[in-house]
């Protein structure tokens, strides 16, 4: 027998107690299971999304290969060479992402910004990351995404009774109104020149709640696949990325496979990590799945390249200590909170290994512990517009990284000594 959630059978009672009261919202089936990895984006590129699971690792290995054979293509037409490859990991947390834009447009600032090979972003950091992918011309709209926008550009209220009985308490068609007035032609155009021409990548990720898995979405694929809908469908994963579950509704995506038409339910990335550059399971096999199809120089870049990892963290390593209630919802909203904050931690520590592993230079931001502004509601404008200048102020007073993740001590054991001679752990 199954279990039930909680709020699953809080939800049921509800409804059954509730006479001529609206029903769930339809859909369609999810694909079958053993068939997953065989449905189609009608019109999409067949890369245009990676599983995060392992099974997708060759398919992730051929998206950086051919990545990398671009860029070295440009960089032989234009006469340069290969330098640093530098990537930025973008977290989810709602507000804070304000940390994340006063952060980037500082760097700006500092003058000392690099081109991105890679970006990704999950969450609050999906709608952050095509800016940021995109460099410093894109400041003044990455600006004004977390220094503009209030509650209402983001969300209005269903009322209870009907988002207990729908998919969730607030509608998102504000912050889908908001997505594409910046996912503009332009925007577009400039990804898909970015990811043809030089080989750079960016994705963003989402949770498919159907499996469930995180997923990874090739948006410069799909920026450059001339798709009628191609628009529509990066703004929609977009959105599906910043898609709290319970309080904004997910996004429903059409698939097809032998001729039947499913749909996946698709949350915020965040569900299943905060941040994300590439699965553990991605080792060097996977890369070089086609050695005859590799040159000397691509061999070297594969293995010899310098890279180094940029993390912004949209939170504080830690949380402000308070008397909770005895009261249901009270205790249940503190222990999510803190299941979400120990979910970042353990994901740039997760980040740490794969970096330690694959000889990546590892940096990473986090909003200082000396920021105590507390918000007064949802998107608290004048929150985000103080959080967007200590982002600023701290990378131009040159604080803004670590090399180890929060409470990291880098003296390993052996090390230990008594009376200046070295003892085993």
């Amino acid at each position: 027998m199954k279990r039930r959630s909680f709020l699953g059978s809080f939800g049921a009672g509800i409804a059954s107690a509730t006479v001529g009261g609206c029903g769930e919202p339809a859909r369609l089936a999810a694909l079958p299971e053993k068939r997953l990895d065989q449905g189609r984006f009608a019109g999409m590129p067949d890369d245009c999304r990676i599983v995060l699971d392992g099974s997708n690792d060759k398919l992730f290995g051929r998206i950086a290969f051919a990545a990398l054979r671009r860029e070295m293509a440009y960089a032989q037409r234009t006469g340069g060479t290969l330098s640093e490859a530098s990537f930025l990991a973008i977290s989810g947390g709602g507000e804070n992402g304000a940390f994340g834009a006063g952060l980037l447009t500082g760097w700006t600032q500092l003058g000392t910004r690099p081109e991105f090979k890679g970006v990704t972003g999950v969450s609050t950091g999906a709608l952050s990351a095509p800016f940021a992918f995109l460099g410093p011309d894109y400041d003044r709209e990455l600006a004004s995404v977390y220094t503009d926008s209030a509650v209402a550009d983001i969300m209005t209220s269903r009322g209870v009774l009907r988002g207990l009985l729908g998919d969730s308490l607030y509608d998102s068609a504000p912050l889908l109104r908001t997505i594409r007035r910046f996912v503009t032609p332009a925007l577009l155009a400039a990804i898909a020149r970015e990811h043809t021409e030089k080989g750079r990548l960016l994705f963003v990720a989402t949770t498919n709640l159907d499996v469930p898995v995180g997923v990874l979405w090739n948006m410069g694929s799909i920026a450059a696949s001339g798709h009628a809908r191609a628009a529509d469908f990066f703004a929609e994963i977009l959105l599906a990325s910043a898609s709290i579950p319970g309080i904004l509704p997910p996004v429903m995506f059409d698939i097809e496979m032998g001729g039947e038409r499913y749909q996946e339910m698709h949350v915020d990335g965040g569900t299943v990590a905060q941040m994300v550059l590439y699965p553990p399971s991605l080792g060097g096999d996977n890369l070089l799945y086609d050695a005859s199809a590799a040159s000397p120089g691509m061999i070297e870049a594969l293995s010899r390249r310098p890279r180094r990892l940029y993390i912004i963290r949209n939170a504080r390593p830690g949380a402000d200590q308070e008397t909770v209630p005895r009261n249901t919802m009270k205790i249940a909203d503190r222990a999510i909170a803190t299941l979400i904050q120990a979910q970042g931690l353990s994901d740039l520590y997760q980040l740490y290994v794969i970096a330690q592993r694959d000889g990546i230079d590892y940096n990473v931001a986090y909003i200082p512990q000396s920021f105590s502004e507390k918000l007064s509601g949802p998107f608290d404008q004048s929150y985000m517009r103080s959080l967007y200048s200590v982002g600023r102020d701290t990378m131009l007073s040159g604080s803004a990284w670590f090399s180890a993740p929060p409470g990291f001590n880098a003296t390993p054991v052996h090390r230990l000594s008594l009376n200046g001679q070295r003892t085993s752990p």
